[in-house]
């Protein structure tokens, strides 16, 4: 019994702050599959809270990619507003293979280096995979700023992988932001594609 009550007791939050975290973290992904410029500066909020809530979970490299995508979404508002030819609204597009290697690069670097950092450095208690969803996650981020579609894939994959990962940290609930994630990376792949869609017929009929 004390078990079960112990499950249900971290099942609710650990405190109200990781409860606030998680309600503005799924408002900021479904905003952003809505194509909505307010997933930024929601994005922003539920990013702080986050810094808090990994630091009090041992989960080191996930709180500083709070704060990387802090940084991203700052530059990714004004990308979306002004990335655009003549600096008008950012179009979705298919993300070109120069950024594929990049970000490959990158995942393979950050992966091996920073996972060796933590597991010699911290008591991180899975530093590699850590590590690796972290980023897989800023590349996500960097492709979700450009308005590539196919930043979902990434999204799709780390969120596969941070939902045991977060539920083995007892963070009962943003382990079930994370599913919910899942199920968002989806329909917003779905949503953005259909922009894109569209956006090319527009052009062919002024063509």
């Amino acid at each position: 019994m004390q078990s079960l009550y112990e499950f249900w007791t971290a099942a609710v939050g650990n405190s109200p702050l990781e409860w606030v975290a998680v309600l503005t973290g799924f408002a900021c992904v479904w905003l952003a599959a809505r194509e909505s410029l307010w997933n930024f500066p929601v994005a922003i909020v539920s990013c702080g809270l986050y810094i808090i809530v990994y630091l009090r979970a041992g989960l080191y490299s996930d709180s500083m990619l709070q704060v990387m995508f802090i940084a991203l979404s700052v530059y990714g508002w004004y990308e979306w507003l002004y990335g655009g030819r003549g600096k008008t609204e950012l179009p979705v597009s298919h993300t070109r293979r120069r950024e594929w290697v990049a970000c490959a690069l990158f995942v393979v670097g950050f992966t091996v280096g920073f996972g060796y950092y933590l597991d010699h450095n911290t008591d991180a208690t899975v530093p590699h995979w850590d590590s690796f969803t972290t980023a897989v996650s800023m590349a996500a981020q960097y492709l979700l700023m450009r308005k590539r579609l196919e930043n979902w894939w990434l999204w799709i994959l780390v969120d596969i992988i941070y939902v045991p990962i977060l539920w083995y940290k007892q963070l009962y609930p943003t382990s079930a932001l994370y599913a919910l994630y899942l199920g968002l990376a989806v329909y917003g792949y779905l949503e953005w594609r259909r922009a894109m869609r569209k956006e090319q017929l527009q052009i062919q009929e002024v063509k």
